[in-house]
């Protein structure tokens, strides 16, 4: 639709020098979630991916696992602003259509009937917030050790810049983060940007929901910025084995990553990281003494 970026004047100083020009901003615009007709969540996103962004946010939600659950997600009509004495979709609404039979968890039916919903990754306290996706996973990452992925962290050191080349609107803007899917070996799947990286992980993981590729049980996740206790847990109801980030872990999503089985590597800068869970899916050199 044209609408993840913008252009805005701008002025610029460089070196005590002035001078005025355009810039180009990424896009932020509020997308309300319905399902079923009722209203569920409201997220800021960059616009695009809309329909994946909504399925992969009820993926982590505990709704959905199948293509086959979905019946239909759409825009709605009734989404409408007045501009200049016309009307117009926003394309800020989408409702996603269950099929019939499938049931939907009490923590959203409580928040439906009430037309308010918190995701069980926000405000919740730590315990409550790891018995929420204890209860709702469909997987668990230690569900791949079957057949276990393994990756080598020169492989994982490479990530970081495989992502930020594949980033197009933020070769443009500045101002995206994104989450990208990999193989073992370091192969792209998929790359998603967003002005949210909880976005961009709902848009991968609901690119993969529609294309019938959940479990992602064989892939490596990888996400600018920190991993907060809302990334590990997007992961953990994906399937996803390994979640890398370029900075910090929270406690929380450390926490969690240990409990589901889920490996964890923060820092990832250079050939420097920090692996806080699951090392058995790095294949580290021993440390002195003590072999891994």
């Amino acid at each position: 639709m044209g609408r993840v970026t913008q252009r805005r004047r701008v002025i610029r100083v460089r070196d005590g020098a002035v001078s005025e020009r355009p810039d180009t901003l990424v896009a932020e615009e509020p997308l309300e979630i319905r399902l079923n007709g009722r209203p569920l969540a409201v997220t800021m996103r960059t616009p695009g991916d809309d329909f994946a962004l909504a399925a992969g946010f009820l993926v982590s939600e505990g709704v959905l696992a199948h293509p086959g659950e979905v019946a239909n997600i759409a825009y709605c009509a009734g989404a409408t602003e007045q501009e200049d004495g016309t009307t117009r979709n926003t394309y800020n609404v989408v409702d996603v259509r269950l099929a019939p039979g499938v049931s939907v968890p009490d923590a959203i039916l409580s928040g439906l009937e009430r037309n308010v919903y918190t995701s069980s990754s926000c405000g919740l306290c730590g315990k409550a917030s790891l018995e929420a996706v204890r209860t709702t996973a469909r997987w668990s990452p230690a569900d791949s050790d079957g057949d276990p992925v393994r990756i080598d962290p020169a492989v994982l050191a490479a990530l970081p810049d495989r992502l930020r080349a594949a980033q197009r609107v933020f070769d443009r803007t500045g101002g995206l983060h994104a989450a990208g899917l990999f193989t073992p070996d370091g192969e792209l799947l998929d790359l998603r940007e967003d002005v949210g990286r909880h976005n961009a992980v709902d848009k991968l993981v609901g690119r993969a929901l529609t294309d019938g590729r959940l479990p992602l049980s064989g892939a490596v996740l990888l996400v600018s910025g920190r991993a907060s206790f809302e990334l590990a847990q997007k992961a953990v109801m994906a399937g996803v084995p390994v979640l890398a980030a370029v900075s910090a872990p929270s406690s929380l999503a450390v926490d969690l990553a240990a409990e589901s089985g889920l490996t964890l590597v923060g820092f990832l800068r250079g050939t420097s990281m920090n692996v806080y869970t699951g090392e058995h899916r790095v294949a580290l050199p021993a440390r002195a003494g003590r072999p891994l």
